[in-house]
């Protein structure tokens, strides 16, 4: 099942747009949720500055179950999920703003999750806080609490794929590898089991999603691009190492008109299943 998005709005907002709505009598609910492999911790970036307003939300402990044979990632119990985003303020009729400090890769996670929970506006900053940075806008320090929010977690209004369905995609549809292009290839493998990619997958890292500036590329320019990788003909899903990478690029095909399905898992989960088949190389042909 997918969700409906008001006819002609876009899941990113820019930062002329939330410095507006932000300044409104009615603001957002506005979630950082700055994370990085290997740290440092985002609630230490948090502390020294965030969007004013905003509230911390933790990808490990709160986006997420604890690692184990689901992957390093695996969707957060619907509970624990629920509870942080309403001590963060989230309520289900008002608007929500998810950033990290640019490109939107874990804000990407907290977009994606809150729609499968079922929240029906979520948007991202474009750019994230290294945007909010350029455009000179102020900064807050410490923290706030928000008031409590309502939003009760509805899962799987987004469909998810599982190993088997994954490699099923990867035969008869379109199976897209978030990661970078050497860990597509079993170049190197900084985490995961093995080095390798899902047999038939094709490759598509998040970084040709945006510019320089860690802003998205244009709509036309990201449509572009899925379509010389086939998207739009064949049913697709995407994957990465661990679930959160694969929703930046599931937020990049949204913003070029494509819907695709998530494999929460990913490599991580993949890999560590010695039964599972790894291919190494460019995909043949």
């Amino acid at each position: 099942m997918d969700q409906e998005r008001p006819l002609g709005t876009s899941p990113l907002i820019s930062v002329g747009e939330l410095a507006t709505a932000l300044d409104s009598a009615d603001p957002p609910v506005l979630l950082d949720v700055r994370w990085q492999l290997g740290g440092p911790p985002g609630a230490d970036e948090f502390a020294v500055g965030h969007l004013p307003g905003a509230q911390y939300v933790d990808l490990d402990d709160e986006l997420a179950a604890p690692p184990g044979t689901a992957g390093r990632h695996p969707l957060p119990d619907p509970e624990v999920f629920g509870a942080a985003v309403r001590r963060a303020g989230v309520s289900a009729d008002r608007p929500v703003v998810v950033y990290d400090a640019g490109p939107a890769t874990s804000a990407a996670r907290a977009w994606w999750l809150l729609r499968w929970a079922g929240h029906r506006d979520v948007r991202v900053l474009d750019g994230g806080l290294a945007a909010w940075r350029a455009a000179g806008l102020p900064e807050s320090t410490g923290q706030t609490p928000a008031r409590e929010g309502d939003f009760k977690p509805a899962p799987g209004q987004l469909p998810v794929l599982d190993a088997r369905q994954a490699a099923a995609l990867a035969r008869t549809g379109l199976l897209l590898d978030a990661r970078a292009g050497e860990r597509y290839r079993g170049e190197v493998e900084p985490v995961d089991p093995r080095a390798g990619h899902i047999p038939g997958a094709v490759s598509a890292p998040t970084t040709e999603n945006v510019g320089p500036d860690g802003r998205f590329l244009p709509a036309a320019a990201l449509a572009e691009r899925f379509r010389s990788l086939g998207v739009g003909e064949r049913e697709t899903g995407v994957y990465c190492g661990s679930g959160v990478t694969a929703s930046h690029e599931l937020l990049a095909l949204e913003v070029a008109g494509f819907r695709a399905t998530l494999y929460p898992g990913s490599w991580s989960e993949w890999s560590g299943d010695p039964d599972n088949p790894a291919a190494t190389g460019p995909l043949p042909g």
